[in-house]
This record gives structure tokens, C-alpha cells and sequence, in this order.
């Protein structure tokens, strides 16, 4: 089911499938999100919960036991529950079922809110830990947006434009986009500036760390876009589909990082997941703001 939250400055849409974002409209009528065309990309902006990005022979182990997981997680592919909704809000929630704990064996709450504060969007991440044991969970966003944005733009006019200097370091992927093993320096232009070309997805994401953690997409001064600011999240992947000419880019905030070449994973030891104590809560929040 579709739900939307608007006010004077814009509309979002979201389907309650996977709670993803499916349209941001500014007050104007122009969108900021990639519209899913298949011949590209199927999706919008899932959301990644409890692990982002693939493993090791689609399973991971826990407690001496051997789970499997899909790439992403499942709560792309699992309908959310309404838990509030106003006109300039919404909050949606899935919950552990006998089905879920037959691939993740702990008991939670994950909730994700939409809130409208002028031009922007604020999306509140919440897990909650309803077991008696510790939880481990990888996190992230992957929503995807419409370059060009506008007529007469061209891919290659857009940069990203990180709000201050910075010097971050891409996470180097294997050629099964499992993690490889080392860093190496990501240098941008006037160490603030990544200009945008279809070559740079040639070989997958380009995921950083270290960098600054509020980032503009846009064409320069004068032109229509979006800033995405995510303090609490410790990677960025940029990402379109590999060796096409596709007319968008993803911008996917991640707490966490897929693993490790030719690791099967123990949960409980893969050192960037959130290990979240019984019975308490975790939140992470992170905003889209559109000019």
C-alpha cells in the first residue's frame, strides 16, 4: 500500500513494502527519485535491515548454527505494519515472526519514520531488541535519484559536493563484491568535489569511510538538488548499475559492510554490525533535504 506526507515544500511517497521510499516531489512537481525502470534498476530505495550487502555463500553463522540470508536482508521484501501516520508523517514497523527467526534467530522491533520539516526528510531508524541475549544487525539506506534532474543537464554536469574537505578512503570490493581485505586513498577534486560519469560504477560501488558525513548532489550553482546528511553512519556507497549509462545515482548511507571475501560470517564477531543488549533500543537518523 502507498502512503503520502506532504506539506507546502513537498511530497513523499512510500510504499509499505519494505516501508521504501518511492517518490520525492518538490512543491513544483519536480521528482527526486529514480522511477525503478527495470531495463536499469528495479528498485528505489530499499532499506537494509539486518545486514547490508552480500555474504559468503548466503549464510552466516550464530551460536554454532548456519542461517541463511539473501543480499540486503528481508526487510526490503517484508510489508510493514502502520505504527502512526499524519499529514507530514509516518512511522511503520516489522517484527519477528516464526518465518523471520528461521533465517535470524533474535526477536526485535524495526521501525522506520518519515518526517516532513520543511524541504526536508528526516528518516528515523529504530531497533529494538525484545530478546534475552544480545542482537547483532548491519543497517543502511540505498535510495536512488534522478540524474539529470533537469532538462538540458547531461549525467556528467552533476557532482557530488561533500560539505567540508576531507580525505576518504574507498573500501575495496572482490569481483564478488564481497569485501577484499584493504583501503585505498579516495582523493576528490579540491578534497570536496566528486564529479559524476557512468565509468565510475564500472566495477560496482564505491564505498568511503572516513568522509564527511553531509554530501549535495547537484549541477553546480544554481541548479535543482538534494543534500544527504547521515552523522551516524560510518560508510557511503555510491553506486549505479555496472557498465550502463543509467540515469541515476544511489546514495546509500551503511553502519555496517557486506562480507568478507570467502568468510562465512559469525554474527557475533563481524566487527562493524551493531550489537544492541537485550531489551534496549537503537536509533540512527539521517536526512534528505531537496532545493
Amino acid at each position: 500500500m502507498l502512503h503520502t506526507i506532504q506539506n507546502a515544500a513537498m511530497a513523499v511517497t512510500v510504499d509499505s513494502l519494505g516501508a521504501q521510499l518511492m517518490s520525492i516531489t518538490a512543491a513544483g512537481g519536480m521528482e527526486y527519485m529514480w522511477n525503478g525502470d527495470p531495463a536499469y534498476w528495479k528498485g528505489r530505495a530499499p532499506n537494509l535491515f539486518p545486514y547490508v550487502g552480500r555474504l559468503t555463500n548466503d549464510c552466516y553463522t550464530y551460536g554454532g548454527k548456519e542461517y541463511p540470508m539473501t543480499r540486503h536482508g528481508f526487510a526490503k521484501l517484508t510489508e510493514f505494519s502502520v505504527l502512526d501516520s499524519g499529514a507530514e508523517n509516518l512511522a511503520l514497523r516489522i517484527s519477528d515472526t516464526e518465518e523471520s527467526r528461521k533465517i535470524y534467530p533474535f526477536s526485535f522491533h524495526f521501525d522506520i519514520s518519515y518526517v516532513l520539516e520543511d524541504n526536508t526528510l528526516v528518516i528515523l531508524y529504530a531497533v529494538e531488541n525484545r530478546g534475552g541475549e544480545t542482537m547483532f544487525f548491519g543497517l543502511g539506506g540505498h535510495p536512488g535519484f534522478r540524474v539529470p534532474l533537469e532538462e538540458g543537464k547531461a549525467f556528467e554536469d552533476y557532482r557530488l559536493t561533500f560539505a567540508r574537505p576531507s580525505h576518504p578512503c574507498r573500501v575495496m570490493l572482490s569481483e564478488n563484491y564481497m569485501v577484499g581485505g584493504h583501503d585505498q586513498a579516495y582523493p576528490l577534486v579540491n578534497e570536496v568535489e566528486l564529479p559524476l560519469r557512468h565509468a565510475l560504477f564500472d566495477q560496482d560501488a564505491i564505498i568511503l569511510k572516513d568522509f564527511e558525513r553531509t554530501v549535495t548532489l547537484s549541477a553546480g550553482a544554481g541548479s535543482r538538488g538534494l543534500t544527504l546528511s547521515c552523522p551516524k553512519m560510518r560508510y557511503l556507497g555510491i553506486w549505479h548499475q555496472p557498465k550502463t549509462d543509467a540515469p541515476y545515482v544511489c546514495l546509500e548511507p551503511w553502519v555496517s559492510l557486506p562480507s568478507r571475501e570467502g568468510v562465512v560470517e559469525d554474527l557475533s564477531q563481524q566487527n562493524d554490525l551493531i550489537s544492541l543488549d537485550a531489551g534496549d533500543r537503537y536509533e540512527n537518523r539521517w536526512t534528505i533535504s531537496i532545493f
